[in-house]
């Protein structure tokens, strides 16, 4: 007999495999991001601006890594460079105005492709199923002590207690 964490395992793995679920939807101009551009981006959204050193403890990424992603970003005008607004000396990233309407437009994207994919569960169902997976998330951020900021949600709600 499996084990439910069998089970999760291999949800876990499927939903994976299935990368993202609006692959196949494109903008009008194609202007989806990648995953780790996306990631960044929407990180510095929730947050406001962010240094390397912040991000790479937020992300759990190497310094390098985020050197390569964020000096691409300021290529593409996605991200400025900007004095830190509390009186720091790194410097940090903030959105430009190009960087936020592609992260705007990348969730409105990824919006409609969970709209297909839920649009014969009820709103109930829904609700449920994001609230396990805030709670299966908080729960991975806790165990990572790295947590991913939820506008309007109490992190004691979603499993992310320090």
């Amino acid at each position: 007999m499996e084990k439910p964490t069998d089970l999760v395992e291999f949800e876990t793995m499927v939903l994976m495999r299935h990368g993202y679920f609006y692959k196949n939807q494109a903008t009008a101009d194609n202007r989806l991001l990648d995953r780790s551009a996306y990631v960044l981006l929407r990180r510095i959204q929730l947050d406001g601006p962010m240094s390397i050193s912040q991000l790479s403890e937020a992300l759990g990424l190497d310094v390098s890594t985020l050197n390569r992603q964020t000096a691409s970003m300021l290529k593409s005008g996605l991200v400025t460079r900007i004095p830190d607004p509390d009186g720091g000396i790194a410097r940090k990233f903030r959105l430009s105005e190009e960087g936020s309407a592609r992260v705007d437009e990348h969730r409105e994207v990824n919006n409609r492709g969970l709209e297909r994919v839920l649009e014969n569960w009820t709103a109930e169902e829904v609700a449920e199923f994001a609230a396990a997976l805030a709670r299966f998330n908080g729960d991975i951020e806790r165990l990572e002590k790295r947590r991913w900021p939820r506008p309007g949600v109490d992190p004691e709600h979603c499993g992310a207690d320090d």
